[in-house]
Formats: C-alpha cells, sequence, structure tokens
C-alpha cells in the first residue's frame, strides 16, 4: 500500500496535481489507468523554436542522486494525446524480456508504432522502468532506479513534457518554449507536421518484430538536398523521388494529384533544405482520415491511409514498385524473386546464415555454406544461370575454362565465376554477391554465374554422369550398328506414317497459335506447383516458357473430347485478338490432356481489388477498367466473325496488366466445354448475383445475358465491394457465412434517386470524377433491367460510358425494387453455398437488408436447384 501511495504521489507532482485523490480521478479517467495530457499547440513550430539534439547513452550510467527527479510514466501507466490519436508507453513486439518506450495509435486496433525512444536498448521489465524529468530537466528512461538507458541532451531546461496529438513528444520550459521534440528524432514512420532535413531521417526496423536500427533510411539527397533518395546502409542510394521542380518531384507524379496531403519544401538545393507534409480536409468538410509514410524492414517506402469502415490500413502508394531492386535485400548469395511470396532464398548448395532472421523477414544475414568448411578440395561449381549481381570483386582470367575453374579452386576467397561460352572469357568473383535477381528478357549479358559448392553441386554430378553416359553410348554403338540396317526399313515406313497423320491434322490449322506437349508445360509450371486460381472450367498455373516470358496456364478439368474436334474449337478463340481479351498463345491436347496457355496478367483479377483489406484502385483506373471491359465484351459479342456469348461475366474473369488496363479471360470456354448451351448450364450453379434473369427461367438466352452480368460487376467495380458479402457483425462469428447481404437493391434506389455519391467506394474519399460516376452508375442500371430488350448492347454501353451517347434515366428493374420493397417476387434466392444457389423464393421476396435496414437473407428464404 506504502508504495502505491508514493507512486501516486509522483505521479500528481509531474502533472500539478495537488492531492492524492485528484490523481486517482485523473488516473481513473484514462484507459487502462492512461494519464490524458493536455495539447498545447495545433503546429509545435509556430510557438516553440526548434533545433535541439537528442543525446543518447552508450552505456547504463549510475546516477548517485536522483531524489529530485519527477516520474511522468511508469509500468502500464500510458499517456494519451488530447484527442486521444496517439499513445505514449511501454510497449514489446514478440520478445516478453524486450520493452520499448514508443508512441502508436490510440485510435487504431492494430499495433502501429510511429516512435520508439529505446530502439537499441530494450529493457527487461518495464514494471520497474520509468520515465522522469530529471533535476537538470532532461527527459530520461530509467530500467530501474538507477541504470539509465536512454535521455535527452536539450541544453535548455525542461519543466512539462507533453504528447501532441500529432504524435509529437514535446519538452517544454517553465517559459513555455519549445526544448526537444521527438519529430527531430523520428525513427521509421513520417507523420504529418514532421520534416526530413539535412540532420533529420528515417530509418527502417531491422526487422518486422525489431524495432532497432535497420539498413535502410530515406533522407536528402546529401549532395544536392533537391531530392529525397533510401538509401542502404547509409551510403548507397537505390531509388530516389528525382529533383523538386515547382510543386512537385519529378519521379513522382502522384505528388500532382489532388488529395489530402499540402507539400512544404523550403530552400530546396540548398544545406538549410526542409521538406515536409500536411493534411487538408475533404471536400466534404470532414476531417482528414489518418495517415503515415513509413521505410519498411524490406527497404521500401510504403503510404499508408487508415480505413475506419474496413478497420485496416490501406497502401496507395510504395517504392520501389519492384522489391528486388531494394539493395541487399537478401543479403550474401541471397537469390531474389519478387513473384514468390518469401522474396529471398538461397542458391543450391547455400543455407540461411540466420534462420529466425530469415523467418521473421530480415534477410540481411544473407547465406553460408551447407557445410561449415570456408572452402575443400572436393569443391565444385554449381550453374546459376544469367543473372545480375552487386558488390563482388572481379578479376578477369585469361584462359581456357578448366584453368578458370582452377584458379578459383585454388583460392579458398573465390566464391564463384562468371563464364561466357561464345566469347569464351572467363571471370573470377571475390567478396560478396548481392542483389542476385534474374535478367530482363531484353539483358544482352551472355555470361552465365557459377556458385563455388561442395563436391561440386549437380554440375559436377551431371558432368559425371555424362561421362558415364558416354561410355556407354560407345558400347552399344556396336550393338546397334549391326541392326541398324534391319531396322531402317522399319523406322522409314513407321515416318512415313506420322507424316500421314501430321497431313491430316494440319487439315485443322492453328494460326498465331503455339502447340505445347504436356511435358513442356509439366515443366513450365515446375509439375503444376503454383497455383493462380480456380474458375468452374479449370485449375490455373503459373509457368514460365522457355523464353522466360510467365504464362497462365489452365487446364480444363472434364474427359475426353475428340483431338481433331478440340483443335477446330481453339482455332475459332486463337483467331480472336483485342487489347481488352487475355490472349491465348497456344494449347495442349495430349491424349486425354487438355490445356489452354494464356498471357500472364501480373496485377491479377479484379475481385482481389474488391476486398475491404485488398489494395485501392483509384477512380482513373476504375473508369479504364469499365471501359475496357465493355470494349472486350463487344467485340465478341458483334466483331467476331461468329458471334461469342463469354456467359460467366464476373471479376473473377477480369484481369489487370501491368498498366492495369483490363482483358477479358475465358471466353468461349462455355462453348468449349459443350455446344449445347441450355443443357449444359441447367445442370450448373451459376454464380448468384450475376445470372440474368431470363437464364434462370429456362429461356434461351442472347448476349443481353453477358450484359445483365456486366452491370452487376460494374455495381461491384464503383462500390468497392462484392455485391453478395456478410454483415459486419456476422463476419468473424460463428455461422456468420450462413447469412449475406444483398448490395445491388440499395445500390439501384441510390443511383435512380441520384444519390451517387452513396453508392461510390468509400476508400476514394471523394476523389472521383462525380460525372463519369453518374454515368457509370445510370449505364449499371439500365444493363440489369429485367426485359432484355431493355438492356442496350455492349457497343452501346461503350458509347454511353465515353459520353458519346446521352444516358438517360432508366427504370428501376423490378426485381430489385421487388427486393427493396419486400414486395412478392418469383426471383433468385441467396444460399449459404457462398452465394451461388438459384431457384425460387420460398418466403414469396425478401428485403435488401444493405444500409440501413437491418434486414438480411436468411437460409428460410433459400431455394434448391
Amino acid at each position: 500500500m506504502i508504495p502505491q501511495i508514493v507512486l501516486s504521489l509522483l505521479i500528481s507532482m509531474a502533472f500539478g496535481v495537488s492531492s492524492i485523490p485528484n490523481a486517482s480521478s485523473e488516473i481513473a479517467k484514462s484507459r487502462n489507468h492512461n494519464v490524458n495530457m493536455t495539447h498545447v499547440a495545433k503546429s509545435t513550430e509556430e510557438f516553440f523554436p526548434t533545433g535541439r539534439k537528442l543525446g543518447s547513452l552508450k552505456g547504463n550510467r549510475k546516477l548517485e542522486s536522483l531524489n529530485k527527479s519527477r516520474v511522468v510514466l511508469s509500468g502500464n501507466i500510458t499517456i494519451l494525446s488530447e484527442n486521444n490519436t496517439f499513445e505514449l508507453g511501454f510497449f514489446k513486439t514478440n520478445d516478453e524480456n524486450r520493452w520499448y518506450l514508443g508512441i502508436w495509435f490510440a485510435s487504431v486496433p492494430t499495433p502501429t508504432y510511429v516512435w520508439v525512444a529505446n530502439r537499441e536498448r530494450p529493457i527487461k521489465n518495464p514494471s520497474l522502468a520509468t520515465m522522469e524529468i530529471t533535476e537538470d530537466g532532461k527527459l530520461v528512461l530509467k530500467e530501474d532506479s538507477r541504470t539509465i538507458v536512454w535521455e535527452t541532451s536539450n541544453l535548455e531546461k525542461a519543466k512539462d513534457v507533453k504528447l501532441l496529438d500529432q504524435g509529437n513528444l514535446v519538452l517544454v520550459s517553465s517559459e513555455g518554449n519549445l526544448v526537444w521534440q521527438s519529430f527531430d528524432f523520428p525513427t521509421d514512420t513520417w507523420l504529418p507536421g514532421m520534416n526530413l532535413t539535412a540532420t533529420k531521417w528515417l530509418t527502417s526496423w531491422k526487422s518486422s518484430t525489431d524495432p532497432s536500427q535497420g539498413r535502410y533510411s530515406l533522407r536528402l539527397q546529401p549532395s544536392s538536398y533537391g531530392e529525397i533518395v533510401l538509401v542502404y546502409n547509409g551510403t548507397y542510394p537505390y531509388w530516389s523521388t528525382g529533383n523538386w521542380s515547382e510543386n512537385a518531384f519529378v519521379g513522382v507524379p502522384e505528388m500532382t494529384v489532388p488529395y489530402i496531403y499540402r507539400f512544404n519544401f523550403k530552400a530546396p538545393f540548398t544545406p538549410m533544405a526542409s521538406f515536409g507534409y500536411s493534411e487538408v480536409s475533404l471536400e466534404n468538410g470532414m476531417p482528414p482520415p489518418l495517415t503515415r509514410f513509413i521505410v519498411d524492414f524490406t527497404g521500401q517506402i510504403k503510404q499508408f491511409t487508415w480505413f475506419p469502415q474496413a478497420q485496416s490500413w490501406n497502401m496507395f502508394w510504395s517504392q520501389p514498385e519492384n522489391l528486388c531492386k531494394t539493395y541487399g535485400l537478401c543479403g550474401n548469395l541471397g537469390f531474389c524473386n519478387s513473384k514468390s511470396l518469401n522474396p529471398c532464398k538461397c542458391l543450391p548448395g547455400f543455407n540461411p546464415l540466420d534462420n529466425d532472421s530469415w523467418d521473421a523477414g530480415d534477410f540481411s544475414g544473407g547465406c553460408r555454406r551447407e557445410s561449415d568448411e570456408v572452402c575443400s578440395k572436393k569443391d565444385g561449381f554449381e550453374e546459376v544461370g544469367m543473372v545480375s549481381y552487386d558488390g563482388a570483386r572481379v578479376v578477369s582470367i585469361t584462359g581456357t575454362r578448366s584453368e578458370c575453374d582452377k584458379e578459383c579452386l585454388g583460392n579458398c576467397s573465390c566464391i564463384g565465376l562468371y563464364h561466357n561460352e561464345r566469347t569464351k572469357l572467363c571471370k573470377n568473383l571475390y567478396g560478396s554477391l548481392l542483389n542476385l535477381r534474374n535478367l530482363t528478357s531484353d539483358g544482352t549479358m551472355e555470361d552465365k554465374l557459377y556458385v563455388r559448392v561442395q563436391g561440386g553441386g549437380n554440375t559436377q554430378k551431371k558432368l559425371i554422369q555424362g561421362r558415364l553416359l558416354l561410355i556407354e553410348m560407345i558400347c552399344g554403338f556396336v550393338v546397334i550398328l549391326s541392326v541398324g540396317i534391319g531396322t531402317f526399313l522399319v523406322l522409314k515406313r513407321r515416318r512415313r506414317i506420322m507424316k500421314k497423320n501430321k497431313e491430316e491434322e494440319d487439315v485443322f490449322p492453328i494460326m498465331n497459335l503455339n502447340v505445347f506437349s504436356y511435358k513442356e508445360l509439366n515443366a513450365a509450371t515446375k509439375g503444376f506447383s503454383e497455383k493462380l486460381g480456380h474458375g468452374g472450367f479449370g485449375t490455373v498455373f503459373l509457368g514460365e516458357l522457355s523464353d522466360s516470358s510467365l504464362v497462365a496456364v489452365k487446364r480444363l478439368e472434364r474427359p475426353g473430347g475428340g483431338e481433331k474436334e478440340f483443335r477446330a474449337e481453339v482455332c475459332t478463340i486463337g483467331n480472336i485478338q483485342h487489347v481488352n481479351l487475355v490472349r491465348l498463345r497456344g494449347f495442349c491436347s495430349e491424349n486425354s490432356h487438355r490445356l489452354l496457355v494464356y498471357e500472364y496478367m501480373p496485377k491479377g483479377s479484379l475481385s482481389a481489388y474488391l476486398r475491404r483489406d485488398g489494395q485501392n484502385l483509384s477512380w482513373e483506373i476504375r473508369f479504364r477498367v469499365a471501359v475496357g471491359t465493355a470494349k472486350g465484351i463487344a467485340y465478341l459479342h458483334e466483331e467476331c466473325r461468329s458471334c461469342i456469348i463469354h456467359c460467366d461475366i464476373k471479376p473473377e474473369n477480369i484481369l489487370l496488366d501491368e498498366h492495369f488496363s483490363a482483358k477479358v479471360s475465358d471466353f468461349g470456354l462455355a462453348k468449349l466445354l459443350g455446344r449445347d448451351f441450355s443443357r449444359v448450364l441447367a445442370t450448373m450453379r451459376g454464380t448468384w448475383g450475376y445470372v440474368a434473369p431470363e437464364w434462370i427461367s429456362g429461356l434461351a438466352i442472347t448476349t443481353k445475358a453477358d450484359v445483365y452480368s456486366y452491370g452487376m460487376t460494374l455495381l461491384e467495380l464503383i462500390g468497392g465491394r462484392r455485391n453478395v458479402e456478410a454483415p459486419p457483425s456476422a463476419r468473424g462469428e460463428e455461422g456468420g457465412t450462413e447469412e449475406k447481404w444483398f448490395f445491388p437493391p440499395w445500390a439501384a434506389r441510390q443511383i435512380v434517386e441520384g444519390n451517387v455519391a452513396a453508392v461510390i467506394d468509400e476508400r476514394l474519399c471523394g476523389m472521383y470524377d462525380v460525372t463519369e460516376a453518374e454515368r457509370v452508375g445510370l449505364v449499371a442500371i439500365w444493363c440489369i433491367q429485367d426485359d432484355e430488350s431493355m438492356r442496350p448492347s455492349m457497343g452501346m454501353v461503350v458509347k454511353m460510358l465515353e459520353g458519346v451517347v446521352e444516358v438517360t434515366m432508366p427504370s428501376p428493374p423490378k426485381l430489385l425494387q421487388a427486393l427493396v420493397s419486400g414486395e412478392s417476387f418469383r426471383g433468385v434466392g441467396v444460399g449459404s453455398d457462398n452465394g451461388t444457389s438459384r431457384g425460387t423464393s420460398h418466403s414469396g421476396g425478401f428485403s435488401s437488408g444493405y444500409n440501413p435496414l437491418p434486414s438480411i437473407v436468411s437460409r428460410e428464404s433459400q431455394a434448391s436447384v
């Protein structure tokens, strides 16, 4: 009891509280015994002079007496800023014995730390630690009663400490002057109001769980002070914004797009340069969202904005875009592949130097030989291929390849060699190999890298196997020669038969398509190991052809089909070429195997961007996707020699290339899988939410079925969400996925009533073209009319979206209107099977259940097929 009273006395003294009850009252007001500080200014530079430097202790310091220090914070007590935006206190990552004093977002449920005081000197026991203002007016962090692990070095004596609502921890004198602030000593996070200068920069965490200083920093270029660079180990710049020009950096055109930021660059191109940013209110007068820039431990700079509706951080921008362009990411002898979930791996014959760090995402330790020996007489070389690298010292060798090998193996410092088979030139490598990555397809280098490994690796084994094979061939040559004459006529006759079969197959010419063997595609996909997606017609795998180009290989999951018939159908699809259709590069029709080879779309499908926790798309990209998709479907309907009905338009079948251009995929597959549409589709479980009413009713379908599906997809695109999803109250709860919300009824009502803004994705924060948004919303409602004769053709849809044809106000679709009003309507029921069942509602109708109505479609309104 007595220590608690003493602690309360100290806290009350620290904040000018006159009595213990008052101090207890202050503590009770804060969350988990938080102390609520007073916000003193919206901008520290308005009231306080800056320029103080932070001091740190390299070793523990024993104090003789600290009787007159004031305890500001201790144990599990934390301090909140005025509006509860930020919080100061002790935190840990994943180690109970490593605690840090830091600042984090108090209003965000996900732990998001923006500043760390003792990032190099964690404390072991927070219950004994305190933050105090000493007698000489400095702020110190003590691990126990006598050991200081961190302190400020302000020259002017501080009287009080305050946590401002911008996330800035400040010390003020008795006269109210600013004598020190955390914004002058940032860690890895850049907040509004914080400036980068010649002496202030950001430094990344070492890993996702280690806040100590990492290898990457963001700073002003010290030679010119007119650009910002990402730097490796404080010396090697690997990414730059380009020079400042009027109101933006030339290498960051995104800065010119109006958003919530106002950038300010004072005295550029001088040693006094200072660059920072602030936030401005949104167009609707709402306060701007929480935002931050961070130098990630992977070496990328990333910009995040908090999305309160999804309770998640949205990443709007990052550089460098290719993770493998981060210098030294994978360490020595680590190979980088940005397309893999884990970007770094060790070369054959090597293992990670530190497996724990490697698992935590810190690859800086690189790789080491599998054996503990530095070198061995049994060493050989493992072929890596044509790759680029940095860091190694190169020594050119004149002579043959064997002489180059001998020279390298005779020196334990030699780690490998480069050899050019055409020019016969050889180079030995010494030191470290950093930034190992595949050369681009347009690379001009022909040098192959061979890494020194124990026992010679696979290359030595292949050489031995080759010699054995040669001996076997010589021995077998005698036998082959003796029977060769007898088999010559048989082989000649067999070739004539194969040639005849080939001529029969050529009756079905394949224009501009490659015919692959199953063995080729099995090797290209590494045994169909990397799955990209799965659809109703088959599974798609990532593959790499012999020319290093990436492809998407779709393995059709259906038996049989004649060889000639399959090729004839592929001919029809192979002749379809349009900028908004995924190009078919080839096929395989071997025995029972049926595979289609498409060009690879690096940005994936549109459906990946419709998740609340997924990457956000700007309005410009969304509108471009809407128009591009419409043009692709219109080409299938109106410009092909034979009209092709896609039959499965949905976000999963709209793919995006590296420039976010839309390409429709899987066109024509319905024909490939069966010519009798009505029979095939009647036995399939279509994707609920995209199927036209006449299709469900069993009527013959036309191209207007695709128009309906496109309209439903358009609603998802502008709303940034799926048409059918679980309500927030059901997510994450047991049985929550058994109930679904239906978005289109509510969206259609809002659009028809002229309230398109309510439908637009909130993640856009009001940054969209109002005229375009209204036009897209009206087009979507025209496309989902119940009567197919009322729906426009896809060619007309393109003209309506581009503004060539005026878009009038459509009538509310009767089906959706019934869903909104609850009137009786025999329509489609939502099932629990991922929203895919179809049929007639047993309950006679249902409500939309979407914002703000609480009703939902439940199991009782399902209908089975």
